[in-house]
């Protein structure tokens, strides 16, 4: 506590002070914080494991079709100019040409080109249940 005598009237003055008091709590604080043990909560991962016997017959996956949208929004599909309409069912067909092995879609996308243009892309690639898409930088 503290006390004063420069009163005019005398008296002592009998403040509490609290500054010590919010240290103590303060040092409490950060003790328990560091001491508290850190909540961790377990993930399940299916890994694929290692096989012990190499494939019988490997696969080679197909030649990846080449999509290249330019500064003015122009879609090449395998460096050949096709309309935003027509993607869907090409797409389809080379994933129905088979579905466990589909080809690799490599999107090649200027800095210029506006964002309209790739999201009804990437749109076209999700309804047509392209499962491998990529993006490349030139």
């Amino acid at each position: 506590m503290a006390f004063s005598s420069n009163s005019e009237d005398g008296g002592a003055m009998s403040d509490m002070n609290i500054i010590p008091l919010a240290d103590v709590m303060l040092v409490l604080l950060v003790i328990f914080m560091m001491t508290a043990p850190i909540p961790s909560y377990p993930i399940d991962i299916d890994l694929p494991q290692r096989s012990l016997t190499p494939p019988v017959n490997p696969i080679e996956p197909p030649e990846p079709i080449r999509l290249r949208i330019d500064q003015s929004g122009t879609v090449y599909w395998n460096d050949s100019p096709t309309p935003l309409s027509a993607l869907r069912n090409m797409m389809e067909t080379e994933v129905q040409r088979d579905v466990n092995n589909q080809p690799t879609l490599e999107i090649d996308v200027n800095e210029e080109a506006e964002y309209e243009v790739l999201a009804k892309v990437l749109a076209s690639a999700k309804n047509a249940q392209m499962q491998k898409i990529g993006f490349v930088k030139k």
